[in-house]
């Protein structure tokens, strides 16, 4: 099964450094049944991007709360046994978890399928929407349409050796 674990820059380097993803458990997002049935479709290639687009805003929600954090969503795909993720209990009755899973332990970085990382363009909208994100939170409708803004910024995929480069 692949999931896709969100992570900010500096995450990316703690994870780079110690070799692996973790600890666990580590929040991550896949193609779960919820997600299946809020998408509405068999496609696995369009609901393995909603588990990324998912993962991207749990990204960004990882930035605001790390102030010192670069305005990148940093979201890492990873491919591991279907018994070492569980579906998160809510994540089918809340529409903001949907697809949210747990991974039992941590996960070898150099097994990553992939990167994704905001592109320089995406920084402003990136930034706008992190700033919004507690107004949002708290039903503003401006503020709502500032975070889903992001959103309209597709991530770029780094092979997992790339990761240096993308640290500096």
């Amino acid at each position: 099964m692949r999931v896709y674990v969100p992570l900010t820059l500096p995450g990316l380097a703690e994870a780079h450094q110690a070799g692996e993803l973790g600890p666990a458990p580590l929040r991550a997002y896949a193609v779960t049944p919820g997600l299946r049935e809020w998408c509405v479709s068999d496609d696995l290639e369009e609901l393995e991007y909603a588990a990324l687009t998912r993962a991207a805003a749990a990204s960004l929600r990882m930035i605001a709360e790390d102030g010192a954090a670069p305005r990148k969503r940093v979201v890492v795909a990873v491919d591991v046994d279907d018994k070492a993720a569980t579906a998160t209990p809510d994540a089918a009755a809340d529409e903001a978890t949907l697809g949210q899973v747990a991974l039992a332990g941590a996960v070898r970085l150099s097994v990553a399928a992939a990167v994704h990382v905001d592109a320089e363009e995406a920084l402003e909208d990136v930034s706008a929407a992190v700033a919004a994100v507690p107004a949002a939170d708290g039903g503003d409708e401006a503020a709502r349409f500032t975070v889903d803004g992001a959103e309209d910024h597709e991530l770029l995929w780094f092979g997992v050796q790339e990761i240096p480069g993308l640290l500096k």
